[in-house]
């Protein structure tokens, strides 16, 4: 081979939860032996020199003896992480003319490298499956232990490979001469003679074994809803938040309750579909070490301390390092802030943009990352500093001055809580019967299966539009005439959005209640009844 040759193989740049592709580039150059990353790494990426070194000369093949130059490119384009290292190490070897460099790049290669030579999963690998899959590759080249996770993405053949001397052979390298003694075999190839590699197309791991198909969890949890006892209306409140996937604040003393009904929700929300089952999977990649075996059904729950900064929160970082936060880790799910009060006002307010647009966009000087964010949030907040503001049974009585009260729930400012479509005060359970009635529990089963029937002639109700639940509706659809309820049913709100007892958000919010209030009921349209309801859940009053 001349060293005028470039190899070129295909990696993929995450940022956030996307990716971009990067194009590896590989040369020698008669000068000094030596090797060179270039093309904006961060420490990671530049350490891989190091262990490309240490793998290849484990795995028994030889880079050139001139100086070796890396690029990745776009070259402007920040890259992080472990997962160039196999990019690096294939062209490395096809620039040294120890493995044909004609198919490098119709495949993308994420897997980093250990210094035997083994391939080992990088974080987000999940995440960057799917980006590969987005940018048009029909062929993925991961560590053999993340094979079944990489095939949880449709459309995408995989190829599993245990370790560099597999991914080289595959690619059409040959055998290597004189392969370190043990070094191959601790592997599981033998050490003179390693597997033939699996034709191209195959998607058979080298030297592995077929690898089962990923089974699927079962919704709901081990909790119960049925534990909630004495708290009828709340359990109700909390069933017409699941089936319109509104935002819920609950203020209740220490003990009503607040913390084991927020519990509860992810157990009575329906599975995720495949999109979204893929997309908070592919997120949950960034932060798992081990290969996901499955997609994750059951919607996610964060439940972040009142200390969490924004970054924390909304995500963040320096540079290209943005780390997604809370609000994005429980896309599609669940979203809790216990205690909301003991949170920065700053920090909660950060929350009003992601909860319009279901998106964070966090931008710095070197660049623009955009998150998911489509959250269901459950606030938590007790009724003043002590707790024990309206407790009449209890030993001991609130000392808060008004002042005081006013304050501490003013942390949630007007703004934020003109977004929360149900409000909920709880007390103490005082009576508790020794025999339950029969019917007076509702399990999560049943629960879930309300949500579930709402939720369908929900998406009945919208086949054709961009929204799929209640919660998501726009004011224009709502108060169009075609979908608005009778007047005579919607007076009480129109004379409040009159008297500036409603904001426009607020009215639109109502009403949004109101048509999943009657998605539970069964009816075609909300009335008096169901608009009634839905104020009163808007209002913080008994359902």
């Amino acid at each position: 081979m001349s060293v005028s040759t470039v190899a070129r193989a295909t990696a993929i740049a995450l940022n956030g939860v996307s990716g971009e592709v990067v194009q590896v580039e590989a040369a020698v150059s008669v000068q000094t032996p030596g090797m060179a990353i270039i093309g904006l790494p961060d420490t990671a990426v530049a350490e891989a020199k190091q262990r490309v070194k240490l793998a290849v000369q484990h795995s028994g093949y030889a880079l050139s003896e001139h100086f070796l130059t890396v690029n990745l490119s776009p070259a402007a384009l920040p890259k992080r992480g472990t997962g160039f290292d196999l990019a690096i190490a294939l062209t490395a070897l096809a620039a040294s003319g120890e493995v044909p460099a004609d198919t490098l790049a119709e495949t993308a290669h994420v897997g980093e490298l250990g210094l035997d030579g083994s391939l080992r999963r990088p974080p987000g690998l999940l995440s960057a499956v799917v980006a590969a899959q987005e940018h048009g590759f029909r062929r993925v080249l991961v560590p053999a232990d993340s094979r079944e996770e990489a095939a949880l993405v449709a459309g995408v053949e995989v190829v599993g490979a245990p370790n560099l001397t597999a991914a080289a052979m595959w690619h059409g390298a040959d055998a290597p001469a004189k392969p370190p003694p043990g070094a191959a075999a601790e592997r599981g190839i033998a050490p003179a003679s390693a597997p033939a590699p699996t034709a191209r197309g195959s998607g058979a791991p080298p030297g592995g074994g077929p690898t089962t198909e990923p089974g699927e969890r079962a919704p709901g949890t081990d909790a119960n809803l049925s534990d909630v006892v004495g708290q009828p209306a709340a359990i109700e409140a909390l069933i017409v938040a699941a089936a319109g996937r509104h935002h819920l604040l609950m203020i209740g003393p220490p003990g009503a309750g607040k913390t084991l009904l927020a519990s509860r929700l992810p157990g009575i929300l329906p599975p995720l579909g495949p999109r979204e089952a893929l997309r908070a999977s592919a997120i949950a990649s960034l932060d798992v070490r081990e290969p996901l075996r499955e997609l994750r059904r059951l919607p996610p729950f964060e439940s972040p301390h009142h200390t969490a900064t924004a970054a924390a929160l909304i995500g963040g970082g320096t540079g290209a390092d943005i780390v997604p936060g809370a609000v994005t880790r429980a896309c599609h799910g669940v979203l809790f802030l216990d205690e909301v009060a003991q949170f920065q006002p700053a920090v909660l307010d950060g929350l009003r943009q992601p909860l319009e647009s279901g998106r964070v966009d966090i931008v710095r000087a070197r660049g623009r990352t955009r998150l998911p964010a489509d959250v269901q949030l459950v606030l938590a907040a007790n009724p003043c500093p002590c707790g024990f503001a309206g407790v009449l049974d209890g030993e001991r009585q609130c000392e808060c001055p008004p002042a005081a009260r006013r304050r501490y729930l003013a942390r949630v400012s007007g703004p934020l809580g003109d977004r929360i479509d149900v409000r909920m005060v709880l007390n103490r359970v005082s009576r508790l019967s020794r025999e339950p009635e029969a019917g007076a529990t509702v399990t999560t089963e049943e629960a879930r299966e309300r949500v579930s029937r709402a939720r369908r002639r929900a998406e009945h109700r919208l086949s054709g539009t961009p929204w799929r639940v209640n919660a998501q509706l726009p004011g224009a659809w709502l108060r169009h005439p075609r979908h608005r309820p009778e007047r005579s049913a919607t007076v009480v709100l129109d004379t409040a959005l009159a008297r500036g007892g409603l904001t426009l958000r607020g009215y639109d919010r109502t009403l949004r209640l109101a048509w999943t209030v009657a998605d539970l009921a069964g009816v075609d349209r909300p009335g008096r009844p169901e608009i009634a309801q839905a104020l009163a859940l808007r209002l913080g009053e008994a359902p």
